[in-house]
């Protein structure tokens, strides 16, 4: 009886983890069946090569080039402006930062990933482009430039966070044998641990990159949707639309079934394929990392820093980069005067002591992260500072009215609460199960444990856009849900559900292998040992994961935009199968279509950001509190 019960145990946990992989099956499926009809009337090579994008002209045009080269322009600038400040802060905490300094900088960067997409977006609509425009003397500041801006402090946290892992696992001996044959401080990071983390540095790049090309709301509020490419193409004040925008944009007024329906989710699929390159590239890259990681010193690195072509390469890297950074933040004087100065510093840099140069740099890296804090302080400074006179007792408890210019935003903080508790309920069984199954049932690396967790990458990869777009196509349209909270829940749940299988399972691997080994040893069966033994101390990993996975699903916006959110109800749902309000939807159509509701646009924005940030907060203090008390 006893074996037939942990049968049917295992198999249940099997079944959860595959879970994943039955996802995205049905994902790409659905994709790809609704694009198919296109490519009856467009070839794919007009579709990826067109020069022109429109579905609703005369003659409509389905051409996706320009969509596809204005990406990877936000991408590039997003990166020429994340990867040095991502870079020098992660150093920075790694290296100098005193214990006291990386108690605060550590969790005010992990908020700064918390504050979800549509607050960034809001920010650059009010304040970045409005900047721009006044400072380069344009009639907009919505452009390419706009976007990248926003889109580089967006990445700042995953490539911080992920550098600064890099950093820590190098050896400290490498350290310890710079530093005793005489090497300075910064001569021992530049040319013993940057490069030997390098691989981890390239996968936090890389990972930053998947994070900038899956965002959509952002880039619709401050990139200024014009489906073109900037002429010239060093032209960075140019409105730019991109691949995430363009769904975004249009999905929500187009024919089901019509030619530029086909034509959307067909844009989805080349979104799907580069994302998913991009962040399997990242997930292969860390994976090849942890394997050389598991002896004390790795026996060799992707990149050994004595190449001779090693540092020419970096050097020529971070010229370009650099150079690129100068012109895109600078008006054209400043940029001459400050590339000037760097062409000094290059002459000067083998002329002046080891000592001097430790200084510069120093300065450079403080100087990083300062800045990384000094953007996190402007934005909620800003926010709070305009949304505290909107904050009412009629404002958090009355339904809006005039289109949102008056009343509150009751209805859409209790839609956001239901949403949330909907996903949550949906992903954390499924998420556990799977993380019990990866973690206690399986042991090495099978084929088919293989395919599981390449699903959860997979999974992990898509960005929130393309969850949306599958919400509709078969929760809405195909399970005839229509848009509704039940649809919403769903989808925002598989958005959420590779974050859960991942923190739990990392908690239940940081129990000790020998306290299982005590409990069998006692007679206790497999599922008796997981759940009484092995749950109770990952518990509060488990709930870490859970919160984080709450304050990702309340601040999203694409995977509702199409399956569960109205801008306007007065009152709540009494049904799932009826549609409700968010507080992410209701804050993008506010700063977006409302003109005259700038008071409850930020006091909108403050409520989210408060309700997100503190459920972050949670998150932090949870883990902090853990880690503290473990004692294994």
């Amino acid at each position: 009886m006893h074996n037939w019960n942990e049968s049917l145990i295992r198999g249940l946990w099997f079944f959860t983890a595959s879970f994943a992989v039955l996802s995205v099956f049905f994902i790409i499926f659905f994709l790809l069946k609704d694009a198919v009809p296109l490519f009856q009337t467009v070839s794919v090579q007009d579709f990826i090569f067109g020069n022109t994008w429109n579905p609703t002209g005369a003659t409509p045009s389905y051409g996706v080039f320009p969509l596809i080269v204005d990406t990877l322009l936000v991408t590039l600038g997003a990166m020429v402006i994340a990867v040095p400040l991502g870079l020098g802060s992660a150093v920075y905490l790694s290296e100098l930062a005193p214990s006291k300094v990386k108690a605060v900088a550590k969790p005010a960067i992990e908020l700064l990933a918390g504050i979800p997409s549509v607050v960034y977006g809001f920010f650059g609509l009010i304040v970045l482009t409005d900047w721009l425009r006044v400072a380069f003397d344009v009639p907009s500041g919505e452009s390419w430039l706009a976007g990248s801006i926003l889109l580089g402090v967006m990445a700042l946290p995953t490539i911080i966070s992920v550098s600064e892992d890099a950093l820590n696992m190098v050896p400290q001996m490498f350290r310890e044998g710079s530093l005793a044959l005489g090497s300075t401080h910064w001569q021992t990071i530049s040319r013993v641990l940057i490069p030997s983390a390098l691989s981890g540095i390239t996968a936090a790049v890389i990972l930053g990159m998947g994070r900038v090309i899956g965002e959509t709301m952002a880039v619709i509020m401050v990139c200024g949707n014009a489906a073109i490419i900037p002429e010239p193409i060093t032209n960075v004040l140019s409105p730019v639309r991109t691949l995430t925008g363009t769904l975004g944009i249009e999905m929500g007024e187009v024919a089901v079934g019509s030619l530029h329906y086909s034509a959307l989710f067909a844009v989805a699929v080349v979104l799907l394929v580069i994302t998913l390159i991009v962040n399997l590239s990242a997930v292969w890259i860390l994976k090849h990392i942890r394997s050389k990681q598991s002896a004390e010193v790795p026996k060799r690195h992707f990149i050994s820093p004595n190449n001779e072509w090693f540092w020419p390469a970096v050097r020529a890297v971070l010229a370009v980069l650099i150079v690129l950074a100068v012109f895109f933040l600078f008006p054209p004087l400043p940029a001459a005067v400050l590339m000037v100065f760097l062409a000094a510093l290059i002459y000067a840099k083998d002329r002046i002591s080891p000592n001097i140069s430790q200084k510069i740099a120093f300065v450079l890296l403080r100087g990083a992260i300062a800045v990384v804090l000094c953007v996190l302080g402007i934005i909620l400074l800003y926010i709070i500072v305009n949304g505290l006179p909107a904050l009412s007792w009629e404002f958090l408890t009355q339904p809006p009215r005039d289109l949102g210019r008056a009343g509150g935003i009751f209805p859409a903080i209790v839609g956001t609460l239901y949403l949330v508790a909907g996903a949550i309920s949906f992903a954390l069984p499924i998420g556990i199960g799977a993380a019990i199954y990866l973690s206690e049932y399986t042991r090495g690396s099978s084929r088919i444990t293989g395919i599981i967790r390449t699903g959860i990458d997979l999974l992990n990869g898509m960005p929130s856009i393309v969850f949306g777009l599958f919400g509709f196509a078969f929760l809405v349209i195909f399970l005839n849900f229509g848009v509704s909270l039940l649809a919403g829940m769903i989808t925002l749940g598989l958005m959420v559900l590779p974050t859960i299988i991942r923190t739990t399972e990392e908690s239940l691997k940081s129990v000790p292998t020998s306290v299982r080994e005590g409990s069998l040893a006692l007679g206790s069966t497999k599922w008796q040992t997981i759940r009484r033994v092995v749950l109770p101390p990952a518990l509060p990993g488990i709930l870490t994961g859970t919160i984080l996975s709450i304050g990702r699903a309340a601040g999203e916006t694409a995977p509702i935009l199409f399956t569960a959110a109205v801008f306007s109800k007065r009152f709540l749902p009494t049904s799932v199968y009826e549609p409700v309000m968010a507080l992410p939807y209701h804050l993008f159509i506010l700063a977006t279509n409302v003109p005259g509701a700038t008071k409850n646009q930020y006091g909108t924005a403050l409520v989210l950001l408060i309700l997100v940030v503190a459920i972050y907060a949670v998150a932090i203090w949870i883990r902090n509190r853990y880690q503290k008390n473990v004692r294994w």
